[in-house]
């Protein structure tokens, strides 16, 4: 039986796609020069290999590499999560930062994009600030010109955040010029996705207690449902995201007339062509 080298040469791809997967699981998002620099092959075998298996739903592609796939059986932890995106949360926060006027009152939720938020507003002053998110409250912690109020509740010590009844409860007793949420995943019909119904129901409490709704969602959550609970945005709302949102993420958003696009520039960010 004659053996043809097509056979042999695909465990050499096979295996190249599963050391991507190791590097982007041990280091997170992981650009496309560095993965062809450590595998030692060229920066368009990356990029195949890449588009291979962003079809197959085992990485997400982002502007400059990629980083796992979400998965809808686990949720990650936050010093995880804290490592994605790195430029484009901190994109995202600096112009949500830059909404917020002297004098104001502002709800954060918790996150790693939100909490960009609270790290541009340090030195600020005449602010004071509401927040369920321990990132946010380190932030601030030492910003004495910022009055910092802390929402009570259940901690969930995946995520940084207080949840629960007394959070919401806390929550329908203030109101703020500016509600700033986060998000695991977001669609524009049915809101914003997350692990469990009590965080969503925390999201849905927050989000009736602001002037200004505004989700901040970098691109690789946008339509994105790696969960099954929801919390519902039916009054008008600003989704914040950075310009690797594609025309196709983005079309459902602006369909809608209550919601708002905001598409946030990132520097230095890089390159695919694909």
């Amino acid at each position: 039986m004659t053996t043809t080298t097509r056979s042999r040469a695909h465990p050499r791809g096979l295996d190249r796609r599963t050391s991507i997967l190791r590097l982007l699981a041990s280091d997170g998002e992981v650009g496309v020069d560095d993965l062809a620099e450590r595998l030692d092959v060229t920066a368009s075998t990356i990029r195949r290999d890449l588009a291979r298996m962003t079809a197959e739903g085992t990485v997400t592609r982002t502007l400059g590499g990629a980083v796992v796939g979400v998965s809808a059986a686990e949720e990650s932890p936050l010093h995880a999560r804290s490592r994605l995106f790195r430029e484009r949360k901190d994109a995202i926060g600096h112009w949500a930062a830059s909404q917020i006027q002297d004098g104001e009152t502002v709800l954060l939720d918790a996150g790693t994009t939100v909490g960009r938020v609270a790290h541009h507003l340090r030195g600020r002053n005449q602010l004071t600030v509401i927040t369920n998110g321990l990132t946010s409250i380190i932030e601030l912690a030492d910003a004495d010109d910022i009055s910092l109020i802390v929402l009570g509740g259940e901690f969930r010590h995946i995520s940084h955040g207080l949840v629960g009844a007394v959070t919401e409860m806390n929550a329908r007793r203030i109101w703020a010029h500016r509600v700033f949420l986060g998000a695991d995943g977001l669609t524009a019909d049915r809101g914003i996705c997350e692990a469990n119904s009590v965080q969503t129901m925390t999201k849905e409490a927050m989000a009736s207690r602001g002037d200004h709704i505004y989700v901040l969602a970098d691109s690789s959550k946008l339509g994105q449902t790696p969960f099954s609970a929801w919390a519902p945005l039916e009054l008008p709302w600003t989704l914040v995201t950075d310009a690797g949102a594609t025309d196709e993420q983005l079309a459902p958003f602006r369909a809608i007339a209550h919601i708002e696009v905001v598409v946030v520039p990132v520097s230095g960010n890089a390159d695919d062509d694909e």
